[in-house]
């Protein structure tokens, strides 16, 4: 049994059917974020009212890889965590588990959040079946002290196809959509928070390379350089890009 006053997060494993309490939380923090302002303030304001007792939303953040859609949600954590807030992380294919997890939680005074990290289905998956009961109830209210937060590269969470578009009418100037697409939606539906994310633009990622190398002692335009050299092989210019550039030259000194 866990205590959850004194552990603040917990992964849950499928093998042996328990919660790992979590020993080193990632330390990141909500001032290490760098372009994605607007998607922070309204996630801390969601989870404030969550903490406050008032109304929230379950949210999905979906959009480009390494646009910081689950450091924003580990940042909570390190934020929130002295004020009660508690995260359990599941894996997409531990879902149906979530109904016995949210029953071991529900009655105790912490707010939790229900995390999992790249959520997304294929055609034909029925693991979302057990998320929709959790996030809207069934016969049970959900309970009070639990959302859910997902982070996708979906925005629907299920695949789109143009072929599921070819049932869906428009009657007397309404759009009925085909049942492909109903259940696609219905499911995203549930999220009342939908943060989208985006590529970021070329200052944005050099901020965050910067703020890797606070007291950088070259010249910083050819660590410039060189961090956007190192992701046009990566093809991206993202935080995540940004963390393995600082990985690659850490301890190496000024670049040549």
């Amino acid at each position: 049994m866990i205590d959850w006053n004194r552990t603040y997060a917990a992964i849950w494993r499928q093998r042996q059917a328990y919660l790992r309490p979590v020993r080193e939380i990632d330390p990141i923090r909500l001032e290490q974020l760098f372009g994605i302002d607007e998607q922070k303030r309204q996630l801390l304001a969601n989870t404030e009212r969550f903490l406050a007792g008032q109304p929230a939303n379950n949210a999905l953040l979906w959009g480009a890889r390494g646009t910081g859609k689950s450091s924003l949600v580990k940042a909570l954590l390190n934020a929130y965590k002295d004020r009660e807030l508690r995260v359990i992380e599941v894996d997409k294919q531990d879902l149906l588990y979530l109904p016995e997890i949210v029953d071991e939680i529900r009655e105790h005074p912490q707010r939790f959040i229900v995390y999992c990290d790249d959520l997304s289905f294929e055609a034909g998956d029925t693991l979302y079946k057990p998320l929709k009961s959790v996030l809207e109830g069934s016969i049970e209210l959900p309970p009070e002290n639990v959302k859910f937060y997902a982070t996708s590269n979906r925005r629907h969470l299920l695949p789109e196809r143009m072929s599921d578009n070819l049932d869906t009418l428009l009657i007397d100037g309404e759009v009925h959509y085909s049942d492909a697409i109903e259940e696609k939606i219905s499911l995203s539906d549930r999220f009342g928070l939908r943060l989208a994310f985006y590529p970021q633009h070329t200052q944005t990622y050099l901020d965050i390379v910067d703020s890797y190398f606070p007291d950088y002692p070259g010249d910083r335009a050819i660590l410039h350089k060189a961090a956007l050299d190192f992701a046009h092989l990566h093809a991206a210019k993202n935080g995540r890009t940004a963390k393995q550039f600082y990985n690659s030259r850490a301890g190496r000194g000024p670049v040549d």
